[in-house]
């Protein structure tokens, strides 16, 4: 085999094989196949919250959450376009690129209305805490599915945190603490998520 040949297949090579994590720069290739996963999405009348990387319960009445990454949110915002007939501009795709956190919801349950008051999320990577950069928490929780037997109350804690402050490929574990007590926790593997 002549070198240009050998060139030709490691240049295939490295572009078959993606590397698995949250992609925090994301090259052309992948910013494109995010906006068509979004159109095809609309095409195949998929929801655009399809995208999320969904964790925890997949009931009512059990904690449970969601985070979405860049690619994520623009395969989000294409799905959105398209089903209105439109296409993302280039200052909408830069404007999700240009996000420096990623945002992680979560549902939690508790016994008060109050009680999501004063809640706080970290993630832990091999015992590296992480903090984020926003929190935001229901200072009136929602009655739950379950009302009025237990759980009673459920509300949403989200967090944002920097790119630059977590690793897009370890094993992560989310963990909620509620002001009033207690904690939920969620543990994901950041390598298998784009």
């Amino acid at each position: 085999m002549n070198r240009t040949a050998i060139g030709c297949m490691l240049l295939m090579v490295s572009y078959v094989v993606p590397a698995p994590a949250i992609e925090t720069q994301p090259n052309a290739g992948q910013i494109q196949a995010a906006l068509d996963a979004g159109k095809a999405a609309a095409t195949e009348g998929r929801a655009p919250d399809s995208f999320y990387t969904r964790f925890g319960a997949q009931d009512e009445l059990h904690p449970n959450g969601f985070l979405i990454t860049r690619l994520e949110a623009l395969s989000v915002m294409a799905t959105h376009m398209a089903l209105r007939g439109l296409e993302p501009a280039d200052a909408d795709i830069a404007q999700v690129l240009a996000t420096k956190t990623m945002l992680v919801s979560t549902v939690i349950f508790g016994e008060v209305p109050t009680f999501a008051q004063e809640s706080y999320m970290v993630f832990d990577q091999a015992g590296r805490t992480i903090k984020p950069v926003t929190v935001r928490f229901d200072g009136q929780a929602n009655r739950s599915a379950a009302w009025p037997e237990r759980p009673r109350f459920k509300a949403k804690v989200v967090a944002s945190f920097n790119y630059n402050d977590f690793d897009p490929r370890a094993k992560t574990t989310i963990t909620v603490f509620p002001a009033s007590g207690g904690s939920e926790s969620f543990v994901l593997d950041f390598a298998g998520i784009q």
